[in-house]
């Protein structure tokens, strides 16, 4: 039985990147683009272990993040070289021995800065490996391919042979070991990745492809992380899906859930639904709890009073926002006020007051935005712009909660949805082209059970 061994490149420098630190530590939904790299290997059942080689500088963050997430398969943090060449032989020197009788290994080289590479790829890699010794991760190319000779197009392969390859890279080790230790008698030697070492040195090696993923980009330039951030809110769409009664039940029981804004819409679906499972949810609104969450005070206030009462807090949950359909030229100023200290203001304030609660229990702060944050919408600049800060604010302090204090911070975005607060501004609607608020109130209490931070979740409409 072969054992599998994810080798993740990490020796990169990010000069293209133009970051004082290597482009693998760069922060992508809460967590370094390396981690969510180190993660999708660690949760693949078939992964007995992971090699991180990474320049020696740079060794005592990858030491960091196995203490704080608690790795078990991360085994060796070895030094890498100059080159990726380098890297990888120092990856196939650590796991040679003289008995090559006992070598039944299969080397699994990833980029680190490829975070999205996902079940379906390693899984079908490592089941090549059962009838290949060398594979290679491609997708089909979809521009045109041309061969370039001091500014002239000397060829243009047919681009239906053609294909963009990716990683992982996986083979036996005596392959690759092999090919290396010629290469490395080459004078001419000049690097490539590792399957081109051995698709030179072992031309007889045949090298079987597995079809690789869109997703599964390098991020390479600063532009590759508004991608990635696109893409990890694509992976975190929450629409329809309900877990079990049974899931539910064990997962909200004795659950200490604050909603702010809980009186009606999204968040008394919210307040309802986690009741149902025997959560002790505690709503606050103006209209039954006279709570303004522009007020530093009543904040502090209620917040007391749920920790005074339950001896902590789980789950916070901000659903408070007010929405003046009005052009800015003819609102007033006190209506101008109302609604940055309320949507924008409150928002700060509940999680700022939140985390001595939070850090206690490890726990949730979920905020809302609008589909109106990508672009601000006429006659309602306020609103929109407003809720575009909820998105910035969330992800900022995802970073800032998740290390120290270990509280995970997440923005519900969803699609047009038929509350009374969108009914008054916009009238009644088609109830087709609108979410219902018992959809999102689900979407938002996954949300909450889940181990992600620094999420902007969709909610859309019949995906």
């Amino acid at each position: 039985m072969y054992k599998n061994i994810a080798v993740i490149l990490a020796g990169g420098t990010g000069s293209r990147f133009g970051l004082e630190i290597p482009k693998q530590f760069a922060k992508l939904a809460g967590k370094s683009i390396l981690e969510h790299t180190i993660e999708a290997f660690e949760k693949n059942d078939l992964i007995d272990e992971i090699c991180i080689v990474i320049k020696n500088n740079w060794k005592y963050k990858v030491e960091d993040f196995v203490i704080i997430n608690k790795y078990k398969k991360v085994k060796k943090i070895i030094s890498g070289g100059e080159e990726r060449k380098d890297s990888s032989l120092s990856a196939i020197n650590s796991y040679s021995s003289n008995d090559l009788s006992n070598e039944k290994i299969n080397l699994i080289f990833h980029d680190a800065v490829r975070p999205f590479v996902d079940n379906k790829i390693i899984d079908n890699v490592i089941e090549s490996l059962y009838h290949h010794n060398a594979i290679d991760v491609a997708i089909s190319a979809t521009d045109t391919i041309i061969e370039v000779e001091n500014n002239i197009i000397k060829h243009i392969p047919n681009r239906n042979k053609m294909m963009q390859g990716q990683t992982p890279q996986a083979f036996k080790l005596q392959t690759i070991r092999k090919a290396y230790e010629l290469a490395g008698k080459d004078k001419d030697f000049k690097p490539t990745d590792d399957c081109g070492i051995v698709r030179k040195y072992l031309p007889n090696e045949d090298i079987h492809i597995v079809n690789g993923s869109l997703e599964n980009i390098k991020i390479t330039h600063p532009q590759d992380i508004m991608l990635a951030d696109k893409i990890f809110q694509s992976k975190n769409t929450k629409n329809n899906f309900i877990h079990s009664d049974e899931y539910y039940q064990s997962m909200l029981k004795d659950k200490v859930i604050v909603v702010f804004g809980g009186s009606y819409g999204i968040g008394a679906d919210i307040c309802n639904i986690s009741k149902k499972y025997d959560a002790k949810v505690l709503p606050f609104s103006r209209s039954t709890t006279d709570t303004d969450v522009s007020s530093l005070s009543d904040i502090q206030r209620d917040l007391k009073y749920v920790n005074d009462k339950y001896g902590r807090i789980d789950y916070i949950v901000n659903t408070a926002s007010i929405l003046i359909k009005e052009p800015l030229e003819t609102m007033e100023y006190s209506k101008i006020l109302d609604t940055i200290n309320i949507n924008y203001g409150g928002a700060i304030n509940i999680a700022k007051e939140s985390i001595k609660y939070l850090s206690k229990s490890s726990g949730h702060l979920l905020n809302f935005t609008s589909s109106s944050y990508t672009r601000g919408r006429s006659n309602y600049s306020l609103y929109s712009s407003s809720k575009a800060a909820i998105v910035n604010l969330t992800q900022a302090l995802a970073d800032e909660f998740s290390i120290k204090d270990n509280i995970r911070v997440s923005c519900i975005n969803p699609q047009r949805t038929l509350t009374p607060m969108r009914t008054s501004n916009f009238g009644i609607e088609d109830p087709k082209t609108l979410l219902s608020s018992e959809t999102v109130a689900h979407a938002s209490i996954n949300t909450l059970l889940s181990e992600t931070t620094g999420q902007i979740v969709n909610v859309t409409l019949g995906a």
